[in-house]
């Protein structure tokens, strides 16, 4: 999906709204369980109920992966079932380089088809652009993430009195274009969302950790928003479970709605869509 197609698929679902469809065998309903392939008909309903609230899913990789090759077909069968107009993003966070690189690409990117993948910037260029060459694909740079462990090196101070993550925004913008590299912010930072506009003011970011993580969207909205919205927020837990009865979905699809409503009157505010 490129820049336009993502932009106007905002506008056109008035939402700026990312599903992470972090699933976990442990954490769905317990009736679903008897079923054939009880974490692709959980990612089914959640998208069924959803689909028309969002312009994106992100399913996180480590919840298929940890479960060998059912997991995988789980995977497959979940991006097979969502709608082709919906942005998708493989949450991985892959970080490497060489032949490691060009396989991880052609895993997420041909195997896969997904749009999108998050990539560590670590190691430097050579962990990142090898995907840009993949035509029509993005890459998202993780930038300043919301754990706890964001002090011990994204928030360090520099010599400039910089911080590292913003060294990483100035050097990485260079890699990639507004078209094709996001970067992820997690919202528990939005303070640091001016400086990181300051920096990359055109391009998406990729914001988790609004609902369940605490971080508000109003003030994600208000400090990184920019002309095209460029933004792409989040919401894994608060959504798809959201309920653990057999109401998962519809409580998910209200939740979804809930959100695409208050982010419908924040892009109207923003004169996004009228």
């Amino acid at each position: 999906m490129d820049f336009n197609s993502l932009v106007n698929n905002i506008k056109k679902k008035q939402s700026f709204l990312c599903v992470g469809l972090d699933t976990d065998i442990n954490k769905i309903p317990k009736h679903l369980l008897s079923c054939e392939d009880p974490i692709f008909e959980f990612n089914k309903q959640i998208i069924d109920a959803t689909k028309d609230f969002c312009v994106a899913y992100k399913p996180n990789i480590a919840f298929y992966e940890s479960l060998g090759k059912k997991g995988w077909w789980s995977l497959e069968k979940t991006l097979n079932y969502i709608p082709k107009d919906i942005f998708t993003i493989a949450d991985a966070k892959r970080g490497d380089i060489g032949n490691t690189t060009d396989y991880y690409g052609k895993t997420y990117f041909e195997t896969y088809n997904f749009d999108s993948l998050t990539v560590a910037p670590y190691m430097g260029h050579d962990s990142v652009t090898p995907y840009l060459q993949h035509k029509g694909k993005w890459v998202i740079v993780l930038a300043l993430t919301s754990n706890a462990g964001a002090l011990d090196f994204q928030l360090q101070k520099l010599h400039d009195n910089s911080f590292v993550f913003e060294k990483v925004l100035k050097i990485s913008k260079n890699w990639g274009t507004e078209e094709n590299m996001m970067y992820v912010v997690g919202a528990t930072k939005a303070d640091m969302l001016t400086k990181i506009r300051e920096h990359v003011p055109n391009h998406f970011l990729l914001i988790p950790g609004v609902g369940a993580q605490g971080g508000s969207l109003k003030d994600v909205a208000h400090y990184g928003m920019n002309k095209h919205c460029g933004l792409l927020v989040n919401s894994s837990r608060g959504i798809i479970y959201a309920s653990h009865n057999e109401d998962f979905a519809k409580a998910a699809g209200s939740k979804a709605k809930e959100i695409q409503q208050e982010m419908k009157q924040i892009l109207t505010e923003n004169n996004i869509i009228n």
